[in-house]
């Protein structure tokens, strides 16, 4: 909660796949802790990669979170598991729809901390709903860039690959994936297959 004003917060962390998003989630859950902040984590039910109940990165780096449905009305449900919690984390915001905005400013209008990291842009290149609008109503954004894995400039695309080769444009937008599906790329190296 900001000092002066009493007031609560948004804070976006976001960029490409391999960026270190939720390594700075975690490093920011991590300093609320020691400062003596209550916190609470959440992760949607979609994302397992970590085990069902963890935040994790692919630096190995883990919290335990609380599982939430990503479809319908699953993200306004998480208000259900606070116990007046100073800080609200929520991983993979890429994975929840629209409502996410509006259950951030709730959190956020009630005094609260409230930290939200995902990808901004889709394996397309494509704005990356609700992300877009997370920062905008956001008081801090911080946009993180990987390294590009074909010519090593700063990667800001999500590349998916399928059997090593590029993704078609049709594909399904969410596959959830590490680095078996997935590279980071340049604007240059970012390639869809559309034959």
């Amino acid at each position: 909660m900001h000092e002066i004003t009493g007031s609560g917060f948004v804070e976006v962390v976001t960029g490409s796949m391999f960026s270190g998003k939720t390594e700075e989630l975690l490093r920011r859950l991590r300093r609320a802790e020691i400062a003596g902040q209550s916190v609470a984590a959440f992760t949607p039910a979609i994302d397992d990669r970590y085990g069902k109940t963890t935040i994790g990165s692919h630096e190995g780096r883990q919290w335990e979170a609380q599982v939430i449905d990503n479809d319908g009305d699953g993200v306004w449900e998480l208000q259900d598991y606070l116990n007046g919690e100073e800080v609200v984390a929520i991983d993979e915001a890429n994975f929840f729809d629209r409502d996410l905005v509006n259950v951030c400013n709730v959190l956020a209008n009630d005094g609260r901390r409230v930290i939200v990291s995902g990808t901004d842009i889709t394996y397309r290149g494509e704005p990356f709903t609700p992300l877009p609008e997370l920062m905008a109503i956001a008081e801090y954004v911080d946009k993180l860039q990987a390294i590009c894995t074909v010519c090593g400039e700063p990667a800001t695309r999500n590349q998916r690959l399928v059997d090593g080769e590029p993704a078609h444009v049709d594909d399904e937008t969410i596959v959830v994936g590490a680095d078996e599906s997935y590279e980071a790329r340049c604007r240059s190296c970012h390639t869809l297959r559309t034959d």
